[in-house]
């Protein structure tokens, strides 16, 4: 029997009188890789953030291996966030910002072993041959496989990723896509996405949580994407028609 490695029970998120997420009830387990699809402001983001323990929910709560996301220390979740959200204007190296995956903070003072464990991670990222560049000379892939390198450097049980494709070409994305699927072979980590690509997420994944405020469906990706689900979701039929192909592809 698999261990649980998130629970989220009666979770409801409030911001002043808007109600983002409401009554969320989840269980995911150890090992799985959970994809979350849903519309904008359908609460993603939010969700991720709440498993993080950065926003604090009017009802509910989230457990990680039983215990509040605030009694875990930085090393024991990996996040990756959205590209987007990124201040490229840093002046720092791909090799600094990567260290602080270790440090939790701006060290500088880096001894042997933190620096072989720095160029592992890249090397194993395909970054090693720019660990000395600036941050604000990569493009949107590189930086999103140098933050991937940051938040896997201590191995954490828990990978959180909140649309990491958005913003990189179809190459990176699927060089981005081999990366998570060999750390999840080689680490057994838990990974949690918020992704906009269905395709990905039918073939990939091993569970889906379509969110729309509130839980729409939850379980394996052929029990989730059907049209009445997805109408559910984003309100709408057919929604650019894309899963009815890859259904029927793969039935």
């Amino acid at each position: 029997m698999m261990e649980v490695c998130i629970r989220i029970n009666n979770l409801t998120v409030e911001f002043g009188k808007y109600t983002v997420l409401k009554n969320i009830n989840l269980s995911i387990n150890d090992q799985e890789f959970l994809a979350i699809i849903g519309p904008n402001g359908g609460g993603k983001t939010t969700l991720i953030k709440a498993i993080l323990g950065l926003i604090e929910p009017k009802e509910g709560n989230v457990l990680i291996f039983g215990k509040k996301p605030t009694e875990l220390t930085f090393k024991d979740i990996g996040y990756v966030p959205q590209i987007k959200t990124l201040d490229r204007n840093f002046p720092a190296k791909v090799y600094e910002l990567v260290a602080t995956g270790l440090t939790g903070n701006w060290n500088f003072r880096y001894t042997k072993e933190m620096r072989r464990e720095v160029r592992e991670v890249l090397a194993f990222c395909g970054m090693e041959h720019l660990e000395h560049r600036p941050i604000n000379k990569l493009s949107g892939g590189e930086l999103q496989r140098v933050f991937l390198a940051r938040s896997i450097i201590r191995r954490p049980r828990v990978l959180l990723l909140d649309e990491p494709a958005t913003g990189i070409d179809t190459v990176a994305e699927t060089d981005f896509s081999l990366l998570l699927e060999t750390l999840q072979y080689q680490n057994q980590t838990t990974i949690v996405m918020v992704t906009h690509d269905w395709e990905y997420a039918f073939h990939h994944s091993t569970s889906v949580l379509l969110l729309n405020k509130s839980v729409v469906a939850f379980g394996s990706p052929k029990e989730v994407f059907s049209e009445e689900n997805i109408q559910k979701t984003f309100g709408h039929f057919g929604h650019d028609h894309k899963m009815e192909f890859i259904i029927k592809k793969n039935v």
